[in-house]
């Protein structure tokens, strides 16, 4: 059983953009399809992927997918098409009007002061494609809890000690920016719970940090649910208080936007998902990340971690360069057979899809699977 987090960057300006670029055959989302129709993951997490409320865009992603086909720009690979029958999306934060000033600019309207950043609503949307049955009915969401809730929230807080939201504000606060969701699919070795989320960059703010403290806060959630069965606080959106219950197989997986050494994050609440020993971090790697980081330079020559676990292709100087922010995490008991980046080096087969000069030619991002043997 193959699991895959894949931060796509199918985002784009407006909506029903993507759609027609599926349709059209867009190169960034053909690259896109050759990396997943080369990785073959059973269940895959896509994060930015611009979701409409009918889910027209994934259905014709997965159609795409589908379908034979050769990695566009002589990447070469030949990919045989891979069928994702099971699918599920659900609304998300972004591009949802708040209709206050959520980032203090004095104004109510525009990205910044949606429920999650965003032009649109669905805007840098998740999605789930499953190559075995999603239990709907079971699907779990958090999409709504208010961002006060959680124990001991990192409210914001200017520097001369005021808080950024006034009181009203910030009790209509989402925690989530864009969604977290709890996902039973049922795999041929028994049923496994996808915890999917996809928490803010840690940055684009200001001395009150309030993406840096929403970032480490929307990990601490996502921690939450995965081992506080009893938690009272822990609201979801169909009011069912409380995270998994005890003994689920879970997955976690997501661009949770935070390494554990280097970069802007606080880190604080990753660190503390990672030691946890409810769960198993298989560390992924590559040969393509440390080329990249040795090639490239700048911001990761100033690095600590190794750069075999980076996962983005960040913009060295200025910038944090490469960095490791994408997570599949299984649930101890769940035994790990094999893990992986997909970041080829140059020459590999694939290579080209890693860098198509101005704009990457699929995304800043690494497809990042982990293998696991079920019962």
């Amino acid at each position: 059983m193959r699991i895959a987090q894949f931060n796509a960057s199918l985002y784009r300006e407006g909506p029903g953009v993507l759609l027609a670029d599926i349709r059209k055959g867009d190169a960034q989302v053909e690259a896109v399809a050759a990396i997943i129709r080369t990785v073959r993951p059973d269940i895959l997490l896509l994060n930015e992927f611009d979701r409409d409320a009918e889910g027209r865009a994934l259905d014709a992603f997965a159609a795409l997918l589908a379908r034979d086909g050769d990695a566009p720009a002589g990447g070469g690979l030949e990919t045989a098409g891979i069928a994702y029958t099971h699918r599920f999306h659900a609304p998300v934060n972004t591009g949802i009007p708040s209709h206050r000033d959520l980032d203090g600019d004095g104004e109510t309207t525009g990205p910044g002061d949606a429920w999650g950043w965003g032009a649109f609503p669905g805007q840098y949307g998740m999605a789930v494609l499953s190559r075995h049955p999603i239990d709907r009915a079971a699907v779990r969401t958090w999409q709504h809890l208010r961002w006060h809730a959680l124990p001991g929230a990192l409210r914001p807080v200017l520097p001369d000690g005021r808080w950024f939201h006034d009181e009203e504000t910030w009790h209509l606060l989402r925690l989530s920016s864009k969604s977290h969701w709890a996902v039973p699919i049922e795999a041929p070795g028994g049923r496994l719970t996808l915890l999917a989320a996809h928490p803010t960059p840690p940055v684009f703010d200001g001395p009150e940090d309030r993406n840096g403290r929403r970032n480490d806060d929307e990990i601490r959630l996502l921690h939450a649910i995965a081992t506080e069965p009893e938690a009272s606080w822990l609201m979801d959106d169909a009011g069912r208080a409380g995270g998994l219950a005890t003994g689920t197989p879970f997955v976690i997986a997501g661009d949770l936007n935070a390494d554990p050494v280097d970069g802007a994050a606080r880190r604080d609440a990753l660190r503390t998902l990672l030691a946890d020993p409810a769960l198993q971090d298989p560390r992924p790697s590559s040969d393509g990340a440390s080329e990249a980081a040795s090639r490239q330079g700048d911001g990761n020559a100033r690095q600590s971690g190794s750069p075999a676990f980076d996962t983005a292709d960040w913009r060295d100087s200025p910038g944090p360069g490469n960095l490791r922010v994408d997570y599949v995490l299984p649930s101890a008991g769940l035994e790990i057979v094999g893990s992986g980046v997909f970041w080829p080096a140059p020459g590999q087969p694939g290579a080209v899809l890693m860098d198509g000069g101005k704009r990457p030619a699929s995304s800043d991002h690494r497809l990042v699977w982990v293998d696991l043997r079920l019962p």
